[in-house]
Order: C-alpha cells, then structure tokens, then sequence
C-alpha cells in the first residue's frame, strides 16, 4: 500500500501539519526537524503529491510537452534533449504525443491544467485549437503559431532550403522540385517553400513543388515520389525533411537512377540518427541542443516572471549544411 503523510508523521515522531511544513518548505523548523522527516520520507519511499502542493501556491516542477510524433528522430532527439535540460533545473516532463490527430490535443491539453503542470512546450501540427489561448500556463511553441501571445522557437528555416537549393544547382542540377508542404499558413515551416521559391527566382529556373504531406505514412510517400521520378524531368529534389529525403533515396535507386549522377537530393533535419545511418544524405542540420535550451529557457524565465513582457516572440537559430554523396559524389 502506498505510504500516506500520517504514515511519515508516525515515523519521525512529528505532527501531520509539520511533515506538510517540511514538504512546502513553509514556515521555520529546525534542520534536525527537517533532516527526520526526509529521513522517515525516505525509508518509506513516500513521494509528495504535487497537485496537492499546487492548491498551496507552490510549483508541481512538472511541464507538458506535446509533439505530434516521439518515434520521427529529430522530434525524439529534440523531446530528449528538452527531456535533459528541464531535469537539470529539477523539472520533470509530462510527454504528450498528439499525432494527427486534434481532438486528442484538446483531451491532452485538459489533462495537463488538471495536473497543474507549470508550463507547457508545444510542437504540435494541429490547427486551430483555441485552447492555448484559454489555458492560463505559460507555454512556448516550436515551429508553429499556436497564438500571437505565444513565443515561438525556430530554426533558420528560410535560410536552410535556400542553401539545399542553392546546393542543388551548384552541383548541376537544373530541374529542382521541393517536396513537403505547398500551402502556406502562418507557421515559420512556411519559410521552407519560400526559401525554395526565393531561391528558384534567384537563380532564374522553373519552380516545381510536389505536395508531400507530414503526416502521409511511408507507403503513400512512396508511392507519390515514385510517380513522381518516373513521370518528370528530374536532376535535383529539395524535401522538407529527412525522412522523406532518405524515401526518395530508396525510389531512385529501386527505379535504377543513379544518385547524384542522374538526381541530387538533400533533406532538412540533420540529426544524429540520420548522420550516423544515412551518411550519404546531404542535409540542413537544426541545431536541436540550441532548440531545447532555449525553449526550455524561455519557457522557465515564463514560470518565473509571469508579468514580465518578453524582450521578443520569435527566436530564430542558424542551421547548417552537410554535404555529402547524394549531391557531390565522390565517384
């Protein structure tokens, strides 16, 4: 049976009220009172209730995190990364995998205000959810505007396939075609078409975007990309995203097309998984430790200074390309 704070109160030999003293650290006691009641606390294995301790006024030391995936690598590595720096300022994570699926936004979201978390960090792909509008905690956001009071971190993602694009041509490649997300809505990943597009204009080629969709499981990318390279004229693809990039990778050589001889192809990520299995792929590398500091740093100084108004509410990080065979091979 799990242990009750009368059970720690008759193990140190105090009061009920002393133990709740001790645990909200409230009020004067001597160290020898404090030291007894860790002690008893400690061989009973009793963990203090953190939603009891947030109707006293105090923190739960507990955040919300919401991703829409936490087998996708960048989000795990950046999910770990978060995971690390909140534990080392004695924060603990509730993880929130909200997938495609909104509804089970809205549902994680109410469980976290009645857990009485502290905060919450979102990079979510949900639309329209006007509850984080509603919820009263500090929150921050990756990648989306989730509202205009809500500060977004961000990579550079204007500039990251500005390079890959520029990366595509200087290797020769004459028809480019961006992969990912064609319709625009007000989230910082829209900057990724226009950086291609910017760049397209630029260098004075035809623009051709093919509509990938995130949430799209392997086999419809598949089949997608695989009409794709056999229906066009194609030297250079530009994805949104690694994963996709490794498929088109996986179609051409399927497909006998020589990669970069015949097709250059770069991604957008650069995580360590990716680098380490999938070295040929060129790719944009977010920087993820940078991301999860500052989300969590932001988020924290939110926590803290609930009335002070942020300096900004958009932190955006520079990236960097990896080259690598699958636009200047080394044949």
């Amino acid at each position: 049976m799990r242990p009750k704070l009368t059970d720690v109160a008759k193990k140190a030999g105090v009061s009920v009220t002393t133990v709740s003293r001790v645990i909200n650290n409230y009020g004067y006691l001597s160290q020898a009172t404090k030291d007894k009641v860790h002690e008893a606390m400690n061989s009973l294995n009793y963990q203090p209730n953190s939603l009891a301790r947030s109707l006293h006024g105090k923190k739960t030391q507990l955040i919300g995190v919401i991703f829409p995936s936490i087998i996708n690598p960048f989000f795990a590595e950046l999910i770990e990364q978060i995971e690390n720096k909140l534990f080392s300022n004695n924060y603990k994570i509730i993880l929130c995998n909200s997938a495609d699926n909104r509804e089970k936004e809205r549902d994680y979201l109410k469980m976290l205000i009645a857990n009485q978390v502290d905060g919450i960090i979102a990079g979510t792909h949900n639309l329209g959810i006007n509850e984080y509008n509603k919820v009263g905690l500090p929150i921050v956001s990756f990648d989306r505007l989730l509202s205009p009071n809500i500060p977004i971190v961000s990579s550079d993602n204007f500039k990251g396939i500005s390079m890959a694009t520029s990366e595509l041509y200087q290797a020769g490649a004459r028809h480019i075609y961006f992969l990912g997300n064609p319709r625009k809505v007000g989230n910082p990943t829209d900057y990724r078409l226009q950086g291609y597009q910017a760049t397209i204009k630029k260098l004075k080629v035809t623009s051709h975007v093919h509509a990938i969709n995130f949430a799209e499981s392997p086999t419809l990318k598949s089949l997608s990309i695989k009409k794709l390279l056999t229906q066009h004229n194609i030297d250079g693809i530009v994805c949104s995203d690694d994963l996709t990039a490794i498929l088109v990778l996986k179609i051409a050589h399927e497909l006998n097309i020589s990669v970069p001889k015949q097709l250059k192809v770069i991604g957008f990520d650069g995580t360590s998984f990716i680098q380490e299995y999938h070295p040929e792929l060129s790719t944009i590398i977010q920087p993820i430790s940078d991301i999860a500091s500052l989300l969590v740093s932001v988020l924290l100084q939110r926590i803290d200074e609930p009335d002070t108004k942020l300096e900004q509410m958009q932190y955006i990080l520079p990236v960097k390309l990896l080259r690598s065979q699958s636009t200047f091979g080394y044949e």
